[in-house]
């Protein structure tokens, strides 16, 4: 009965490490929250100008998300593809043979009517065959903020959209590294030129509680299932 008790608490324990990885996914994310930029207070000068360095724009120049607080939006166009397959065969043989025993006279040695003699013989094999196809897609557009830019003039971005649906919620959240270089005339930058991305896009309640397996199915399918 102990050792029972004792599995079961295991096992308990286990269903609680596999938990659904977006529990912990919740809306208003400090981490995520917007940047707001702090007000620039521009000197008075004698002159009286009405003109702000931080705020200017020249001529001819695109209006183009350059500072802390900005928005900019990242087309998301991520396709992968990956693919692999081995094969292994391998085959081995050998015999082994004695030839008959012979004694005086030429004769073979009998010992109860049967010759002394010996032979051995093996053949072992083994074929191993595997595949691995993988691939995915997302398209779609996110709009994020400038949340700092670098002294060599990079900038962090970070944001995340939601999407409230009637049996659940989707989410989809960006951060990564943008050269302004990339920022396009209309203020969009594509995903695959966003350094050290980092891209999530899942969701929340019934329908996507509905596609994961329960907790039991799962250690029985895990690694830690001896059998």
């Amino acid at each position: 009965m102990r050792n029972i008790v004792l599995l079961t608490a295991i096992t308990l324990a286990l269903s609680g490490c596999m938990s659904t990885q977006n529990s912990e996914v919740v809306q208003d994310d400090p981490y995520y929250a917007p940047m707001y930029p702090e007000p620039n207070i521009e000197p008075l000068v004698a002159t009286g100008s009405l003109f702000n360095t931080h705020l200017s724009n020249d001529l001819y120049a695109d209006k183009k998300a350059l500072r802390t607080g900005d928005i900019i939006t990242v087309k998301l166009q991520e396709s992968t593809q990956a693919s692999k397959a081995a094969k292994t065969e391998t085959d081995k043989q050998s015999d082994a043979s004695l030839d008959p025993v012979i004694g005086l006279g030429g004769l073979p040695v009998n010992i109860g009517g049967d010759s002394i003699q010996f032979g051995i013989g093996s053949d072992a094999s083994f074929k191993g065959d595997s595949k691995s196809n993988q691939s995915n897609s997302l398209a779609g557009d996110i709009s994020v903020n400038v949340m700092r830019v670098l002294p060599n003039g990079n900038l962090v971005i970070r944001g995340e959209k939601w999407l409230t649906l009637n049996s659940g919620e989707e989410f989809i959240r960006l951060e990564g590294l943008v050269r302004p270089e990339d920022v396009t005339a209309d203020n969009t930058v594509q995903s695959n030129r966003i350094a050290n991305a980092r891209i999530q896009y899942s969701g929340k309640g019934q329908t996507q509680e509905a596609q994961s397996a329960g907790w039991l199915t799962r250690f029985f399918s895990s690694s830690l299932f001896p059998f």
